[in-house]
């Protein structure tokens, strides 16, 4: 089953903070170096700054999300997910 993303909170330019449906929590960090080809227009702070949740995804206009599974295993694991 696909862990749901139930909050997203931009702390930063780069730097989300998600909770999970079962309560687990923590950080999402994107380094600019990941912030390329579909990606590239989160280099934008106010692009970046319009993360939400739909549906369980932590998402951006433009069709733009991030994967709930890797998220969940590296934050349930480290406490963060880095990317980049």
């Amino acid at each position: 089953m696909t862990p749901h993303v139930v909050e997203v909170q931009v702390v930063e330019q780069g730097l989300l903070h998600v909770r999970f449906a079962d309560g687990t929590a923590g950080d999402v960090v994107m380094s600019p170096s990941h912030m390329t080809g579909v990606f590239e227009k989160l280099r934008d702070p106010s692009a970046f700054a319009q993360a939400c949740v739909v549906d369980g995804f932590v998402t951006w206009p433009g069709e733009l999300d991030l994967a709930p599974d890797a998220m969940y295993a590296a934050i349930a694991a480290e406490g963060c997910w880095r990317l980049g």
